[in-house]
């Protein structure tokens, strides 16, 4: 498993807005410069963001982006899996599917099967309210 600057820029999107849920919608302008990531980057980002329902957006002179719902409702699992092609560790298994013409015989499979859900499962468990207080970790 490898996460892109994709998985990693939605994280830090997802973050900032958490961080200003009283700003109302907030310009990819601005998220941008705090960010210190590309505008142009960040509108395909936030494109998949919203195509999931992860932020809402509105457009003209007070236009922006915030969260599609609260930051405690939010996982990273469901943040990465819609920016990342996927979040298997090994090639022949996606979305839990196994992809392998060779899986009958694999002794290795189940191993890699067991991963991808363990590493699902603690994605989904970690929000975006954990990212930014922190307190899962202390």
């Amino acid at each position: 498993m490898n996460i892109t600057s994709k998985g990693r820029y939605a994280l830090r999107v997802m973050t900032d807005l958490a961080q200003h849920p009283d700003d109302g919608f907030i310009s990819l302008k601005t998220i941008a410069e705090r960010q210190n990531v590309s505008m142009k980057y960040l509108e395909m980002i936030v494109g998949c963001l919203k195509k999931a329902g992860l932020v809402e957006s509105t457009r003209g002179k007070e236009g922006g982006y915030r969260l599609g719902r609260k930051a405690d409702a939010c996982s990273v699992g469901e943040i990465l899996r819609c920016t990342e092609d996927t979040l298997s560790p090994v090639a022949c298994i996606k979305e839990g599917s196994v992809d392998c013409e060779k899986a009958g015989a694999c002794l290795t499979l189940p191993m890699w099967r067991e991963l991808d859900d363990l590493v699902n499962d603690y994605l989904d468990k970690v929000t975006l309210e954990d990212l930014i207080t922190g307190k899962k970790w202390n």
